[in-house]
């Protein structure tokens, strides 16, 4: 059945269907990992959005549920140049179709993927509709370009507050891990650091956290506009004062400069892929990263006396990371807990860890 992918600029791209049927507007944007589309699929991050995968074949390896960042698809469309219909690999649990009609997620495939890309890239993220009709062109194009990603982090928090698993001799570090839109693999490699993790809602209250005793907290990944959380803002400044050693991720790291009065700004087209070259401002070394964002920190908007810029994009020279002065707290853009990969940055966690023991023995 033939699907059609309408652009904000009036673009329309002719597919075939694939997933749920209906239409959906969301936010056009495009993702350059080369592999892990499942991860795509359920990173939390995604919501809102109607992601393009550049790579050109995806489901040849189906789906495997065992490896998914979060429980349930939350990009709202999803387009692809091939859909393989058949996956091969023996850990499969499902095939791409059946996964995205059970998401509810709305397809398009058969389209020029490439042709989107550079879309994107020459004029910036743009709202886009996908739809099995074109009627009435212009009332439906009125309807995209109204549209904005809101409540991404209220639709994807978790909805309790519930420990990950218990203190032992191997999990000595209580970590309260702030759920903004988490990827599960945060808290894996948390618990595989050391750590006994508390997985806490976004709206949770410095004073509950304080009631928890934490040795660390965790500000997790997430999506939509950072400076829309306002309140979550105003608890990360109360918590700020406690001193207690802070790690936070893409979102989380953007809060966490909102709280100490740095300002975001909107991307052009953001940064989705797992190839995005960052520099060690420190050591000079260059990493490759994962990255899944579209707002970043504003450079002049960083106090000089409150928060150093660690970690730069070697692209574009956007903040990729900061280093606290006088507490115990970092945060970086790009996201060190990546699977699927690039691990290269994984080694961050070690450096929470130990902001968390030099606390302990101080």
């Amino acid at each position: 059945m033939e699907r059609y992918l309408i652009m904000k600029d009036g673009t329309v791209y002719t597919g075939t269907a694939i997933g749920a049927s209906g239409t959906v507007i969301g936010e056009a944007v495009f993702t350059t990992a080369m592999c892990g589309y499942l991860l795509t699929l359920t990173d939390p991050s995604y919501y809102g959005q109607i992601v393009t995968q550049t790579f050109p074949l995806i489901g040849n390896y189906g789906i495997i549920e065992a490896d998914a960042e979060s429980g349930k698809a939350h990009l709202f469309g999803y387009v692809v140049r091939e859909e393989e219909k058949i996956g091969s690999n023996y850990r499969k649990d499902c095939e791409l179709d059946e996964f995205l009609k059970r998401n509810n997620v709305v397809g398009i495939a058969g389209v020029d993927t490439r042709a989107i890309t550079r879309k994107i890239r020459n004029s910036g993220v743009m709202n886009a509709m996908i739809t099995d009709d074109i009627k009435d062109l212009p009332k439906k194009l009125a309807e995209i370009r109204k549209y904005r990603v809101t409540g991404a982090v209220e639709s994807t928090t978790c909805s309790e507050i519930r420990t990950v698993n218990e203190a032992d001799s191997q999990h000595k570090y209580k970590v309260v891990l702030y759920d903004f839109g988490a990827k599960n693999n945060i808290e894996r490699l948390l618990m595989r650091y050391g750590c006994n993790v508390v997985r806490v809602p976004a709206h949770t209250t410095a004073e509950e956290v304080l009631a928890i005793k934490p040795d660390g907290i965790m500000l997790s990944n997430g999506g939509g506009d950072p400076a829309d959380n306002v309140e979550i803002i105003e608890e990360l400044k109360k918590l700020n004062a406690h001193g207690i050693p802070t790690f936070g991720i893409c979102l989380g790291h953007q809060l966490l400069a909102l709280s100490y009065g740095a300002k975001t700004v909107k991307l052009k087209y953001g940064h989705r892929g797992a190839n995005q070259p960052v520099k060690d401002a420190v050591t000079g070394r260059t990493y490759i990263t994962s990255q899944n964002h579209g707002y970043a920190v504003k450079a002049d908007s960083v106090a000089a006396d409150v928060a150093t810029v660690r970690y730069i994009n070697a692209n574009d020279n956007t903040v990729e990371g900061l280093d606290y002065i006088g507490v115990p707290a970092f945060s970086v853009q790009f996201h060190p807990e990546a699977c699927g990969g690039p691990k290269d940055t994984e080694y961050l966690f070690g450096r929470f860890i130990k902001l968390m023991e030099e606390a302990r023995n101080a």
